[in-house]
């Protein structure tokens, strides 16, 4: 099976024969820090074309199709775009906290790359409690939409941050317990113990109901936390203009579309870790001719294509659904997932206890 190990190793050995150990640290911190900077941008180049395409395909419509051949260039002149816009501060905001909110959204993207694993032996920080790290992390995007919210000194504004305060907050409760399925059935929260558990079959297969129950509930969730239509009641064009980023413009605006297209990368990259084994090929127990036929595919491209297909059902969501009522968004959560979560809890720790996933 391909494996990153030994670039990283050779990379980590050059840069501590060459420097002292301090220096050769934050020269990997750096070198770290930059791949990451680059992923964004091609995540937000590629995922922005992806999801006009995507939204042309299900209108049975072109879409970009004048900048570049075949529109492939359109994200990069969207971002020129942004790049030379006047960033506008109105009169009567809070300045730290309206400048801050951007920069806060970006970082907690970014942490969140941390534990995921990119590839065999490919992971920024292979922590002990990565799935509760994700989990906790993840709400930081909320304070960064609660921040421009109440910094922009406008109605719109603040009522959307209040409404996508109260979605996250709501929905992070069926997310964690869709997520804490897969930690019972792999009896680990380090993402690597999960990803190698799922060996002989991820779990969505081997993990009977109550895992494809989590599966389902957890794509509904992760929609419902990133903001994506029908959930995107927080910024709600038709009646609150562009909710929380209304009064952003030129890069402080990009860097909040750009967090939005990131979340939805990562949510869907723990989903595939989770449920559909991250990097692991798809393995059938002893089938020994089958699953050696899909050890040659390299690692990296069975995690992106897995993430690239729950962002591709993410963004099917929004060109199939209806935007939503804020009671009924809220109902959706309260009445509905987070019972069937609770019980389908207990029943996964019922086949947990008593063996009975393959």
């Amino acid at each position: 099976m391909w494996s990153f190990a030994q670039l990283a190793d050779t990379i980590h050995e050059g840069l501590q024969a060459s420097l002292p150990p301090a220096w050769a640290l934050a020269a990997e911190m750096t070198i770290v820090g930059l791949s990451a900077i680059g992923l964004f941008a091609m995540l937000g180049l590629v995922l922005v074309l992806m999801e006009r395409k995507v939204s042309a395909f299900m209108q049975i419509r072109i879409g970009p199709n004048r900048v570049g051949p075949a529109g492939l260039l359109q994200s990069f002149a969207d971002t020129l775009k942004l790049l030379v816009k006047e960033g506008i501060t109105p009169d009567g905001v809070d300045k730290f906290l309206f400048n801050a909110a951007p920069l806060v959204a970006m970082i907690a993207a970014m942490l969140l790359l941390a534990p995921i694993a990119f590839a065999r032996d490919f992971q920024i920080w292979d922590l002990n409690i990565g799935v509760l790290y994700v989990s906790a992390v993840s709400s930081l995007n909320v304070i960064a939409i609660l921040m421009a919210g109440w910094s922009s000194n406008n109605k719109y504004s603040l009522l959307g941050a209040m409404r996508s305060g109260a979605q996250i907050v709501s929905y992070e409760l069926s997310a964690g317990l869709s997520v804490l399925t897969i930690v019972v059935l792999a009896g680990s929260l380090q993402v690597s113990e999960i990803v190698a558990s799922q060996a002989d079959g991820w779990w969505i297969f081997k993990g009977h109901v109550p895992a494809l129950m989590a599966f389902v509930i957890f794509l509904i969730a992760a929609t419902a936390e990133t903001n994506r239509a029908p959930f995107d009641m927080a910024e709600a064009e038709s009646e609150l203009t562009a909710g929380f980023h209304t009064e952003y413009s030129g890069m402080k605006f990009a860097l909040f579309f750009l967090a939005e297209y990131i979340n939805v990368f990562i949510v869907c990259a723990i989903g595939a870790t989770l449920f559909l084994g991250g990097w692991m090929p798809l393995h059938i127990g002893h089938w020994e001719a089958f699953n050696h036929a899909m050890d040659w595919i390299p690692s990296s491209l069975w995690f992106f294509g897995k993430t690239f297909f729950l962002i591709f059902v993410i963004m099917w969501f929004r060109w199939t659904f209806p935007r939503l009522r804020i009671d009924q968004l809220l109902d959706l959560e309260w009445r509905y997932l987070l019972p069937i979560g609770m019980v389908n809890i207990l029943l996964v720790t019922l086949v947990a206890i008593l063996g009975w996933h393959f």
